[in-house]
Parts: C-alpha cells; sequence; structure tokens
C-alpha cells in the first residue's frame, strides 16, 4: 500500500499553494487528503472539510465556526484539530503529516502536531520557522522549515520551498525505518556539569543490557524525557541532573514546567532521582539577567548562557517543592544525594562551593520526604561526578527495578 499524507491549512486563503504541495508529494507515489482548518470560508477541494474537524470539539463544533473574533476561532480550532488528528494516526490512516501556515496558521496546527509520537513525520512550511520557535515545536520532532516569502501565492521563490517541502514529507514516509525495541530504553538527565557521572551511568546500565537515553536537562529536555514516559517509549527514568526546578521556581530560562516529575510518578516506573545543578539557575546573557538579581553571584558560562548561585532559602523551596511531587509516588523510587557538591562549580575551590546552602538543600529534602521502604532518601560521601556515586545511582536502580528487567 502506498503512504498517506494529511496536507492541512486554512484552505480558504491556503488552497492553492496546499493543492500544490499535494500535486508534488502524489508525484512522488505518495496518497494525499487534504484537510481545511479554515475558521471563516470553505473549501470545495478539501477531503476533510472543517467541519468535520470543529466536530472534534469537546464542546461541539459551533465552539468553533462563526467566531466573529480570529483569535478565538483559531484557538477553538487548534483544540479540535487536537482531538482530531492524533485520533487519525492511532487508527493507522495516515502515515505523515504537512501543513503550511503563517504565524495563525501555525499556532493553529502546532498543538496538534506537538500530540502526535516521537518519529511519526511531521512537517509545518512556516513564515515564523525563523523567530523562537519554542511555542510551535514545544518538545517534539516537529520540522519547521522557512518559507522566505510569505503563504500567499505561487511564485519562483515559493515554489521551489513548497515543493522542497513536499518532497521532505513523501521522503519521510517513503523511507521509513523500523527500530526493534530489543534493549529497555531508560531517560537520564544530565547538563555539562554532571556529564562525567551521566556518562559513568550510561556507560554502566548499556554493560547492563540498557538502552540509555540522554536529555539535556534544558526545559524542553525533562519535558521532551517525559513526553517519552507518556508515550509508553520509556521503561524506567534517573533523574540525576533536576537542575530545571530551580528555574522553574526562581524564573530561569529553562525551566521545567509546573509538572515536571508528575508523569513518571504516574506512570509508576522504576525512578531513581538526584539533585544534579540545582546550586545554579540559567539566565541568557549578563545584561539580560532580571534587575532583581543583579548583586548576586553570577559565573559567565559563554556570552549566551549567565549562571547565578541559588541561595540557601531557594534551596529550600527547591526541596519542598520537590518532596511534595515525590511523596505521591505509589511505586519504588529513591532520592540520592552527594554530600560533597551537585555540580562542578560546586566543590573545593570552585566558584559556586557552598556547603552551608547544599546542606539546606539535603537536610530539607530529608525533612520533607515521607520516606517508606518504597520511597528512600540516602546520603553518599562523595561528589556527583564521583564514580563512587555514578555506582550508586545504578544500584540504586537494580533496587527499584527489581525483577522488572529479568
Amino acid at each position: 500500500m502506498q503512504p498517506t499524507v494529511y496536507a492541512l491549512a486554512t484552505m480558504d486563503t491556503k488552497g492553492e499553494e496546499l493543492c500544490f504541495v499535494a500535486d508534488v508529494i502524489r508525484r512522488a507515489g505518495v496518497d494525499v487528503v487534504l484537510v481545511d482548518v479554515s475558521t471563516q470560508g470553505r473549501s470545495e477541494r478539501a477531503d476533510v472539510s472543517a467541519e468535520t474537524i470543529a466536530g472534534s470539539h469537546p464542546g461541539g463544533p459551533e465552539q468553533v465556526l462563526g467566531h466573529t473574533d480570529r483569535g478565538a476561532a483559531i484557538t477553538a480550532m487548534a483544540t479540535a484539530l487536537e482531538h482530531w488528528l492524533p485520533a487519525e494516526v492511532s487508527a493507522g490512516r495516515v502515515d505523515g503529516v504537512i501543513a503550511l501556515g503563517g504565524s495563525g496558521g501555525t499556532a493553529l496546527v502546532a498543538p496538534a502536531f506537538q500530540a502526535l509520537p516521537v518519529g511519526f513525520p511531521k512537517l509545518i512550511v512556516s513564515t515564523v520557522a525563523s523567530g523562537n520557535t519554542r511555542p510551535y515545536v514545544g518538545f517534539s520532532d516537529i520540522t519547521l522549515m522557512y518559507s522566505v516569502v510569505d503563504v500567499a501565492g505561487l511564485n519562483s521563490v515559493s515554489r521551489r520551498v513548497l515543493s522542497n517541502a513536499a518532497h521532505a514529507i513523501a521522503g519521510m514516509v517513503s523511507r521509513r525505518s523500523e527500530f526493534p525495541a530489543d534493549r529497555p530504553a531508560l531517560g537520564l538527565t544530565m547538563f555539562g556539569v554532571t556529564t562525567p557521572c551521566v556518562d559513568m551511568v550510561r556507560e554502566q546500565l548499556e554493560a547492563r543490557g540498557f538502552d540509555p537515553l540522554v536529555f539535556h536537562a534544558t526545559g524542553t529536555g525533562g519535558q521532551a524525557m517525559e513526553k517519552l514516559v507518556a508515550d509508553g517509549l520509556i521503561e524506567g527514568v534517573l533523574d540525576i541532573t533536576t537542575t530545571e526546578v530551580a528555574d522553574e521556581l526562581v524564573g530561569g530560562i529553562m525551566p521545567g514546567g509546573p509538572r515536571r516529575f508528575e508523569v513518571i510518578l504516574e506512570r509508576g516506573l522504576p525512578y531513581v532521582l538526584s539533585l544534579g545543578a540545582l546550586d545554579m539557575v540559567n539566565f541568557g546573557a549578563r545584561e539580560t539577567v532580571p534587575a532583581p538579581f543583579a548583586d548576586r553571584q553570577f559565573l559567565i558560562h559563554n556570552p549566551q548562557v549567565t549562571l547565578m548561585r541559588t541561595t540557601a532559602e531557594e534551596n529550600r523551596q527547591f526541596a519542598r517543592w520537590i518532596a511534595e511531587k515525590i511523596n505521591r509516588s505509589t511505586s519504588p523510587v529513591e532520592i540520592l544525594i552527594p554530600e560533597q557538591g551537585i555540580s562542578m562549580l560546586d566543590k573545593t575551590g570552585e566558584a559556586f562551593y557552598d556547603p552551608q546552602a547544599d546542606q539546606c538543600l539535603f537536610e530539607t529534602l530529608e525533612q520533607e520526604i515521607q520516606q517508606t521502604a518504597d520511597r528512600r532518601v540516602t546520603r553518599h560521601d562523595c561528589h556527583i561526578n564521583d564514580a563512587a556515586f555514578a555506582e550508586a545511582l545504578v544500584s540504586a536502580f537494580a533496587r527499584v527495578s527489581g525483577n522488572r528487567f529479568q
């Protein structure tokens, strides 16, 4: 059977361009279904009408169609599409998706695309693809292609860009490779300042037959890991680097989100957690650091990243926030504390070495965690990047996973 691509746009304004893309895809040997997500006008060329999409809105189609406010209409159609499109993918009716849009059209389709599984082909040709793309990509693997010119008619530039996009999605769905999950996949979180620890843990887990997936704890990294957990693609987690909590609570640029940790606990996966890089909050270039922090201790990591040392009171706040989440656990979890420091910068002679601030973090965590036979906090007389601590993490994972992987 030929693969099928769903091609989406507001066809009342982008119909000509979408039909051009569909023709190129078909010439590449792939079937195409045209999906109209217009909120005002309608297109007779659509295979799936805007009314059909609107019917998937939890409040019914009347919540989507007929809005006089464009922003409200786009938001409502985005909600409807976010219900309709994943259901089509789950039913096996589509092998890849492509969309065209300006800022409104991109915002409309992006939530639905983000909801699709990692590895499923998804591409958006957009006028906003050269700016801040985080709102559109989130922590998914959406491919964004900058349209260069507006998606407003066919011309010598738009034909080239749209043709490339069409061939790209056709290639994705026609040349997909299957990668059997022959080893249990585990999620690991890492930052530059915890790399030695995570590298040692990764090597030990690989030797034990696991497939460690390392996520850079940059806010989107932790959320990307948790999306894979939610999708059932990760079977255990060693959350070694929880620095995203610091940015979430203090206001840094790499927050993990208010639901950090929750999906891991909800799924009851084997879970080991530590405190990597909670000695720092991440900001952009030095001149972008908010004025209220002017008298704090900083380290210029590079021209685009400024690190700020966390205080004792902030560390107490982190510990309470983490404990409130971890106390909900219903399956085995272990929290390991490296007493000699939680990052490369947090040891004798380094810029962020502050044993008193660390002790506030450690002691508060011990006080706030409701320890049981299946929820344990242990201290280890070593630095986070010591080999002994890496071994302790792997041993803890063996305990919380029990016979699960035998």
